[in-house]
């Protein structure tokens, strides 16, 4: 229910938090550049083990290490605008959830990939731990 406490007797009206608009990111752009042997499958994967945002409920960084692994069809992503990219998350306000989903969504659009996935791990906080994971195949 909307009016249920979920923390001190705050209920999520008071709360009101709203995600930073995309456009207020400034996230820097993912590009890519031709694969060269289109029609074999290869798995490129890439650990990140320094990823940085703001929680936007407490507005303290959240740590974590962001695990992507795809198989290229025409495109490969550039590896200095995914770090730039990577980076560029450090001032944003952002959910886990939300930053799995956005980075899959970029990455997509960046490269076209025939399968990705992603994984983000990140550390302890109050005594949990998240792990959020999203995958996308190329439709036929």
């Amino acid at each position: 229910m909307l009016d249920e406490p979920i923390t001190d007797g705050i209920n999520r009206q008071q709360l009101d938090i709203k995600p930073t608009p995309r456009e207020e990111m400034n996230l820097f752009p993912l590009d890519a550049f031709p694969y060269e042997f289109p029609g074999r499958e290869i798995w490129i994967e890439f650990e990140i083990p320094e990823f940085t945002a703001v929680c936007p409920f407490s507005d303290f960084p959240d740590f974590g290490v962001i695990r992507l692994k795809y198989v290229p069809h025409r495109l490969c992503v550039e590896l200095k605008s995914l770090k730039l990219y990577i980076n560029s998350f450090r001032d944003v306000k952002i959910f886990h959830e939300h930053v799995v989903n956005l980075i899959l969504e970029d990455f997509i659009a960046a490269c076209d990939p025939l399968r990705v996935e992603i994984e983000g791990d990140y550390n302890v906080r109050g005594n949990i731990k998240t792990v959020v994971r999203a995958s996308y195949t190329k439709p036929d």
